[in-house]
């Protein structure tokens, strides 16, 4: 992966803003796509190839080949409520074991 610029997609602390579809127009022109905080509380619709899907903790870039989608630290995951969207895109066929992955804080290292 070469250096490039980041964008962040920021909120203002407000449910439906419309962040989500945002990022999923602008996918195809990055790389990765990651959530940083927040949790299963809002999520967004995102309509891909004629099939609805509501994300709550999976970032949208999930329908993109080729990209990694990550969920970083400050992420609330219900684990039900992961479980059912993760089986629900499985299920549609989007292989999340290689395109979702999660940052875990070492902690042993200060």
């Amino acid at each position: 992966m070469t250096k490039g610029k980041v964008d962040a997609l920021l909120g203002i602390v407000f449910g439906d803003e419309g962040k989500g579809k945002v990022v999923d127009v602008f996918t195809p022109k990055y790389d990765i796509v990651a959530r940083f905080a927040g949790g299963p509380n809002a999520g967004h619709t995102i309509i891909f190839e004629g099939k609805k899907f509501v994300l709550r903790s999976i970032p949208s870039g999930i329908f993109d080949e080729g990209k990694v989608n990550i969920i970083g630290n400050g992420c609330v995951i219900a684990p039900d409520l992961f479980m059912a969207e993760a089986k629900e895109l499985e299920t549609a066929g989007y292989d999340l074991r290689q395109r979702l992955h999660s940052q875990q804080r070492d902690s042993h290292r200060r």
